[in-house]
């Protein structure tokens, strides 16, 4: 399997933990998007699937929509897409490998391996530099992902 990239504190943020869900259901649940609108973002939030083109270059877009009418519109792309294992996606995208400027860069490693009963789980999240790297976690980068993570593995142990 690929690991993640090296990690470099000053601009990553990393979540790594063992859902307890099979890494075949959590790939599905990522990968088939009638499936990742029902955990992609922190509920009572919605996620819309605009764009999900599971290939390198493929366009991957998601619009999240909170109950008090704040929004976030995220388009992207997927990097590589190494089935089961690794999915890498980027802001700094568009589908077609088109340049943009996103209202926060950056770019997620996602990597699944088989441990013990569940699955190792790991999201590295590179930004471009440090200034963008602490905005996403002043955000709520941890408390978000990670209730989105939540959310993932109670969808994928149901599978």
């Amino acid at each position: 399997m690929t690991s993640a990239a090296e990690h470099h504190p000053d601009t990553d943020l990393v979540i790594s933990r063992v859902l307890a869900a099979p890494r075949a259901a959590v790939w599905r649940a990522w990968t088939e998007p009638d499936l990742l609108r029902q955990w992609w973002c922190p509920r009572p939030w919605t996620t819309e699937v605009r764009a999900f083109e599971l290939r390198a270059g493929g366009a991957f877009h998601t619009f999240m929509q909170g109950p008090e009418g704040g929004s976030s519109d995220n388009p992207g792309c997927f990097v590589e897409v190494v089935p089961q294992q690794r999915l890498v996606f980027t802001s700094m995208l568009g589908g077609g490998w088109r340049p943009q400027t996103p209202w926060l860069g950056f770019t997620a490693i996602i990597t699944l391996a088989d441990e013990g009963q569940g699955c190792r789980y790991i999201a590295q999240v590179m930004h471009p530099d440090k200034t963008v790297r602490d905005q996403h976690e002043q955000m709520g980068f941890f408390e978000g992902w990670n209730m989105a993570i939540d959310q993932l593995e109670a969808l994928a142990a149901g599978l």
